[in-house]
């Protein structure tokens, strides 16, 4: 049997950190709740500051790979709505670990994450201003930017889809402006099932439009989270936000 003894760590530190905060948390207990020595910790993660880093590590490849998507769309209200939407959905998948930075700041405790962190706040921001801001839109965008995250941590026991619903009317108002409107594309009647993916031949990195469309009604209708909706249509996160970015062209 495979050892998943890194998982484990990691698994067990993000519930730690959680519940009692980063710097109250020794490797030592970490390892103690695991059932490893703490030299076998040490092995996986030669510092407190190495697991938080790799905590970080899907949260802000999920990121990045919004703000690239983003990047490609031509309407500048398009690609802010792709970020806003984007980070908050990537947010709501990773509310333990924001927790975490809400109590004292953790996420800042690896240089290399943090300065990845400060790097993607800015790239969003710049998408989320616009073309040519003045200093009241990066005071805006900073604003909208915050919003993303805080109310994820502050409304955590809320169900998702209310949640999600309620960030973005706020963002709506904080903008001034809606989301454009996506291109109309005829239903498909609901007794035609999509394409079947075989999960033994990993997963795809394109999605039909089909499949897109599936996409964007499952998360309008709060049918499950950005997770469960990449699972079902057997995409991974990343391809299922550079597909919905994209069709905002």
């Amino acid at each position: 049997m495979a050892d998943n003894s890194r998982a484990r760590i990691l698994e067990t530190s993000l519930e730690m950190f959680a519940v009692r905060g980063y710097t109250t948390v020794s490797v030592r207990e970490i390892a103690e709740s695991v059932g490893l020595t703490k030299t076998a910790v040490l092995y996986h993660f030669p510092s407190k500051g190495d697991i938080v880093a790799a905590l970080m590590d899907p949260l802000l490849t999920e990121s990045e790979a919004v703000v690239a998507a983003a990047r490609t769309l031509n309407d500048p209200a398009s690609r802010c709505w792709a970020v806003v939407e984007g980070i908050l959905d990537v947010a709501l998948a990773h509310g333990m670990l924001l927790r975490i930075q809400m109590q004292d700041q953790a996420l800042a405790a690896d240089p290399a994450a943090f300065a990845r962190m400060r790097d993607l706040a800015l790239a969003a921001q710049e998408l989320i201003a616009g073309p040519d801001p003045d200093f009241t839109d990066r005071v805006r965008a900073a604003q909208v930017y915050a919003a993303l995250s805080d109310p994820v941590t502050i409304f955590a026991g809320q169900p998702a889809a209310a949640l999600r619903a309620a960030i973005l009317d706020g963002i709506t108002r904080l903008l001034g402006h809606r989301r454009p409107a996506r291109r109309s594309r005829p239903a498909r009647p609901r007794s035609e099932p999509s394409a079947p993916r075989s999960p033994g031949r990993g997963r795809p990195g394109v999605m039909t439009a089909e499949m897109v469309a599936d996409a964007r009604r499952m998360r309008d209708a709060g049918e499950g989270s950005v997770d469960e909706i990449a699972s079902r249509l057997g995409v991974s996160r990343a391809t299922l936000y550079r597909h919905l970015s994209s069709e905002s062209q």
